[in-house]
C-alpha cells in the first residue's frame, strides 16, 4: 500500500493505511477527544448525523524535537478553531464531517475503518477540495497527522508535526503536478 495520498477526483484526496488494532482502539482514535488530541486536534465531538464537532488544533504541541511552522502557516503556531458537523456516523465504521465548516474553504472529510485480521484499513477521503493550494495543505496535513496516529497507536516516537509537512507538502507537489 502506497503511503501517499491521491487524487481521486480533481477536488478529492484519498489516503490509506493500515493500523494496529482492535477497531474499536481506531475508533477512540478518531472520536475520543483526550486520544485524538495526541495525533489530530482535540475537542468535543457529537455522533450522530447533525452533530457538532471541534477541533482545537495545537500543531506545535504534538511532537517534541520539531521546526517552527513555515511562514505561510506562522498563523497556526497558536490554537487554531475548526468547526464541523456530522454527515455520517456508524461505530466504528464510518465517520464523516463536514470540515471548516462555514469558510470558503468548507469541505468534507470521511473515516472508513475495516478489520484485517488483527489491523484495520483506514480509509481516509477527502472531499470538494477547492484549490490546488488548499489540496497541497490537506494533503501534507492528513499524511503528517496519520504518521502521528501510527506512531501513538505503535508507542513510538512521532516524527516532528512541522518537519514532517514541510518536506510532504513538498512532495505532494511534485507527485500531483499533473493533476
Amino acid at each position: 500500500m502506497n503511503s501517499y495520498g491521491a487524487l481521486v477526483a480533481p477536488d478529492t484526496l484519498r489516503i490509506e493505511r493500515v493500523l494496529p488494532g482492535p477497531i474499536e482502539r481506531v475508533w477512540e482514535y478518531l472520536t475520543d477527544s483526550d486520544k485524538r488530541s495526541t495525533w489530530l486536534a482535540a475537542g468535543i465531538m457529537e455522533l450522530k448525523a447533525g452533530g457538532h464537532v471541534e477541533h482545537r488544533f495545537n500543531n506545535n504541541d504534538l511532537t517534541q524535537d520539531d521546526d517552527l511552522p513555515p511562514p505561510k502557516y506562522s498563523h497556526c503556531q497558536d490554537e487554531q478553531l475548526l468547526l464541523g458537523e456530522i454527515t455520517a456516523c456508524k461505530p466504528p465504521h464510518l465517520l464523516s464531517y463536514i470540515w471548516n465548516k462555514g469558510s470558503s474553504e468548507e469541505s468534507e472529510v470521511c473515516f472508513e475503518l475495516t478489520t484485517k485480521g488483527k489491523d484495520v484499513a483506514l480509509t481516509l477521503t477527502h472531499r470538494r477540495l477547492n484549490s490546488r493550494a488548499e489540496t497541497l495543505s490537506v494533503a501534507a496535513g492528513w499524511h503528517a497527522h496519520l504518521d502521528i496516529l501510527i506512531a501513538q497507536l505503535n508507542d513510538a516516537v512521532p516524527p516532528g508535526f512541522w518537519r514532517n509537512h514541510t518536506r510532504l507538502e513538498t512532495e505532494y507537489d511534485q507527485r500531483l503536478a499533473n493533476v
